[in-house]
């Protein structure tokens, strides 16, 4: 009986220990909780006004960019208006299966592929090489006013650069014809050229977009400590020597980062410029999915094809951000995430 008498009183012994460490477990988690909610809130009420400052674009990228992805429904149903997204038929990969076997497809993909390569290869760099440039001017009169000089173009829409650039090049009265026809050469076709539409294309984006794009770059060359070339002018180096070990290494992150945002639209060529730019004689060269998406999609009513390409876009967009992101932190950069 005594032994028995001891393993009651063992038992409950251990039972009530028990209970009494989950109680103080929960005690312990609703004060962590509660100090955790009070932290949170006193935050929240001490930077309440920079909160108010990011609602804007909160909200903005909430109805313009998040919301309307909902409409991606539509590449995988044979959308009808009048019966909306939900009601519509399901028709699963057809949209895509059609894309992918369309017989100017690959016409199309190498189109919209080559334009790109030629804006990361041409464009890309220039802003960069520019802003180094800028960096380097000691007078700020010059230097602002060089500033002001090549942001203008990124103001002018695209049918204002197009009509600049045709009445530069046609042939009936064009400024460069008519300097070659002077020097004794032949009149070239530019605008109806297979082989002059993708340099134009690449030209027009790089006269319009490149003092836009050093905005960023001077700002990160900005933040460059002054004392660095100091200490690299007393140790004998060149301009060059402190572009390459100085400057360069300091806007790395910035550089990096810009260009895996660029990859994210890597397909989108620009639909008005393109557009503006096709003729008859230069389709084979210059259609790409966004002129294609226009004509076939939005023209004749394919709301359903026309979602169905620009998904194809968005994932292939999607996978080279998240491969160059990734190629990124392997080689010790930041990355956008």
């Amino acid at each position: 009986m005594g032994h028995r008498n001891l393993q009651l009183i063992w038992r409950k012994g251990r039972e009530n220990g028990m209970a009494n460490m989950q109680n103080t477990l929960a005690r312990k988690n609703s004060v962590s909780s509660a100090g955790k909610e009070s932290t949170l809130l006193k935050r929240l009420v001490k930077n309440r006004w920079l909160y108010f400052m990011l609602l804007p674009g909160l909200l903005y990228f909430i109805i313009f960019k998040y919301w309307p992805m909902y409409g991606v429904l539509i590449a995988f149903k044979d959308f009808q208006p009048f019966l909306g997204f939900l009601e519509s038929p399901f028709v699963g990969l057809k949209h895509f299966n059609r894309l992918f076997f369309e017989s100017n497809f690959m016409t199309l993909f190498m189109n919209t592929l080559i334009l790109a390569l030629y804006n990361i290869i041409f464009f890309f760099p220039l802003p960069i090489i520019i802003s180094l440039m800028l960096n380097e001017l000691r007078v700020e009169f010059v230097k602002r006013s060089i500033q002001t000089l090549i942001y203008i173009p990124h103001f002018m829409s695209w049918v204002v650069v197009v009509g600049i650039a045709y009445i530069f090049l046609t042939t009936e009265g064009g400024l460069v014809n008519e300097l070659i026809d002077s020097l004794g050469g032949e009149k070239i076709n530019f605008l109806l050229s297979n082989d002059w539409f993708r340099p134009l294309v690449t030209f027009e984006v790089i006269w319009k977009e490149t003092g836009w794009g050093t905005i960023i770059f001077l700002a990160a060359l900005a933040g460059v400590d002054p004392q660095l070339y100091e200490a690299a002018k007393i140790d004998g180096a060149n301009r060059m020597r402190q572009i390459w070990h100085i400057t360069l290494p300091a806007i790395k992150s910035t550089i990096v980062i810009l260009l895996i945002l660029r990859l994210g639209s890597f397909l989108d060529t620009g639909f008005e410029q393109i557009f503006l730019m096709l003729n008859a004689m230069n389709r084979d060269v210059g259609e790409v999915f966004d002129t294609y998406v226009y004509s076939v999609g939005i023209s004749q009513g394919q709301y359903s094809f026309s979602t169905a390409v620009g998904l194809f876009k968005s994932i292939i967009g999607l996978i080279l951000v998240l491969l160059s992101n990734y190629l990124a932190k392997k080689f010790g950069e930041e990355g956008i995430y």
